[in-house]
């Protein structure tokens, strides 16, 4: 495996480092962790202007490049620490339908998704907070040829800025806890739906989305009913593998500007970089960094080219995740007091790694998918 960007990989991560440093410098990482929806119409629509919001989505729907080009532009994100639905929308919105989707969904919602015309997000975890089909109880009664939903989601990335929502229920009960799952497309205007905004450290946007007999078409079924279940352990694996690339940009910046401090700050008369210490933390941080980079493109390129991934993605996120808090500390460790303030950018990288760390499930959940697996 060449683990070299080609041409057009290589385009597209100057073309989003170049964008998110124009546009999203620390002043507005700052008003977006602070703001209620996370993002600007303004920013929004930039993005779509340069086809961001199409990457991974098949041309005849208006989408541009394949998974590895979005692994990229991720990568570039955690650089930024971006804050936006854009995850939740491309992640993991686009891939169920594009993974489960009939035609007539594909061209109903793809198009829109790619002109960042609609964003489009997953409800998944419930109380357990598992990610394994047996935390699936949202129930969905059939009614005649439609479906009444019932339960409560935690967790639900971007809800409050979300057009559609993305459900999955049980519809029936099987002899294995993944026969019976359904994935619904909900209408956020339908009635019965209420969404809590969660207060999360990471600054992202979460909800509680609370369904109560919200009615759901039939037609709005993703895939076959009761069989949603492989779809989201497809989804799963790209949101994961998707985080790991975030995290690993996360990292690499934190690497970065502790870089730059360390040749700045004096102490005893010599810049801390100096310090042989320092320069043991850089080598580490570096050698986490570039681990996780290569485990993450690993898993990567297995699901652009449709291979099993299961094990390539559990690994990548079973390093990836604690690789990312040890660069964090390390990075701490450098800035001493400054780094822990309000008025330094770090605590922002730091929060949200930390965040990413268990997000779709942590390093126990991952340990026991490889297990199994073996």
């Amino acid at each position: 495996m060449d683990f070299a960007l080609n041409e057009q990989q290589e385009m597209m991560q100057t073309l989003a480092r170049d964008f998110l440093t124009a546009e999203y410098p620390d002043k507005v990482l700052r008003a977006m962790a602070a703001d209620e929806k996370g993002y600007t119409p303004e920013l929004w629509k930039k993005m779509a202007e340069m086809n961001l919001h199409g990457l991974s989505i098949p041309e005849e729907y208006g989408g541009v490049g394949d998974f590895l080009d979005l692994t990229v532009v991720l990568e570039e994100m955690g650089r930024a620490c971006f804050i936006g639905p854009f995850f939740s929308n491309i992640v993991l919105g686009a891939s169920a339908i594009m993974e489960s989707g009939s035609d007539e969904q594909k061209r109903k919602y793809l198009p829109e998704i790619a002109e960042g015309k609609s964003i489009i997000t997953l409800a998944l975890t419930e109380e357990s907070g598992k990610y394994t089909p047996d935390a699936i109880q949202v129930k969905a009664a059939q009614r005649g040829g439609d479906y009444a939903i019932s339960g409560k989601k935690l967790f639900v990335t971007d809800a409050g800025t979300a057009d559609y929502i993305i459900c999955a229920a049980r519809t029936g009960k099987g002899d294995k806890p993944e026969e019976g799952v359904s994935l619904f497309i909900v209408n956020m205007n339908n009635p019965g739906i209420s969404c809590k905004p969660l207060n999360i450290i990471s600054g992202d946007k979460q909800a509680e989305i609370t369904f109560d007999d919200v009615k759901v078409s039939g037609d709005n079924i993703l895939g076959e009913t009761g069989k949603g279940w492989p779809c989201v352990e497809k989804i799963l694996q790209k949101a994961n593998t998707a985080r790991c690339a975030e995290m690993v940009g996360l990292a690499q910046q934190a690497l970065n500007i502790s870089l730059d401090y360390a040749k700045e700050r004096i102490a005893f008369g010599h810049p801390i970089g100096a310090f042989q210490s320092i320069q043991h933390r850089f080598a580490d941080m570096l050698i986490d960094i570039e681990g996780s980079r290569f485990a993450t493109y690993q898993a990567a390129w297995r699901i652009n080219e449709g291979l099993p991934a299961a094990r390539e993605v559990a690994i990548a996120k079973t390093w990836t995740g604690p690789a990312c808090s040890r660069v964090m500390h390390s990075a701490h460790q450098v800035f001493g007091a400054i780094g822990f303030t309000e008025d330094h950018i770090l605590h922002y990288y730091t929060k949200k790694a930390r965040a990413s760390e268990f997000s779709f499930g942590g390093i126990e959940h991952h340990l026991e998918r490889l297990a199994a697996l073996y």
